[in-house]
C-alpha cells in the first residue's frame, strides 16, 4: 500500500464525511448570524442598552453598509441576480444531475446563503426608505438576526440529513 493510499483511507476526503466541511458549516453560520447586514449584533445590543455614542456609532455603521448595498444593488444589481442564478443552477446541476458530491455540499450552503442575501438587501432599502429611530432600527435588525438564524439552522439540519444520507449510501453493506 502506497502513502496516498493509506492517507486517503485514513482521512476521508468526500465532503459529508469530513470533519472540515462541518466546522466550516458552523462558522460560516455563526458568521452570518453575527453581522447583521454587516453591522455586529453586539453593537445594536450596547447602542440600545448604553446610548449616546454607541447609538450615534450604530447609526453610522448602519447608514454605511446601507449605502454600500444600495450602490451595489444600483449599479449591478441585475448582473449580480443573473450570475448568482447562473451559478446556482449550474452548480445545482452537477450536484444532483451528475451527482457530484462536492457540489451538493457547496449547494446546500450555498443556496440558503443566497436567500439570507437577498433578505439583506430587501432590509437595507426598507431601513433607507423608513430612516427608522433607535428602538425601531433594532427591532428590525433583531428580527433580521432572528429568521437568518431560523435559515442557518434549517439549513443545517437539511445539510446533516442529507449528508448522513449521502454517507450510509456509500458505505459498504449498505
Amino acid at each position: 500500500m502506497t502513502l496516498t493510499q493509506t492517507i486517503f483511507e485514513v482521512i476521508d476526503m468526500r465532503s459529508f464525511s469530513n470533519l472540515w466541511f462541518w466546522i466550516m458549516l458552523a462558522v460560516i453560520w455563526s458568521m452570518v448570524s453575527h453581522r447583521v447586514i454587516g453591522v455586529p449584533f453586539d453593537m445594536v445590543a450596547r447602542a440600545k442598552r448604553l446610548g449616546g455614542q454607541s447609538e450615534r456609532d450604530l447609526f453610522d455603521l448602519v447608514r454605511i453598509n446601507v449605502n454600500r448595498m444600495l450602490h451595489l444593488a444600483h449599479v449591478a444589481g441585475s448582473w449580480l441576480i443573473g450570475l448568482m442564478a447562473f451559478g446556482l443552477s449550474s452548480l445545482a446541476l452537477l450536484a444532483f444531475w451528475y451527482d457530484v458530491e462536492f457540489a451538493q455540499a457547496v449547494v446546500l450552503i450555498a443556496i440558503p446563503l443566497s436567500l439570507v442575501a437577498m433578505m439583506r438587501f430587501a432590509l437595507a432599502r426598507r431601513i433607507a426608505a423608513e430612516q427608522p429611530d433607535l428602538q425601531a432600527l433594532c427591532k428590525r435588525l433583531a428580527r433580521h438576526r432572528f429568521w437568518v438564524q431560523v435559515i442557518g439552522m434549517i439549513s443545517i439540519f437539511v445539510t446533516a440529513m442529507y449528508g448522513m444520507y449521502q454517507n450510509l449510501s456509500v458505505a459498504p453493506g449498505f
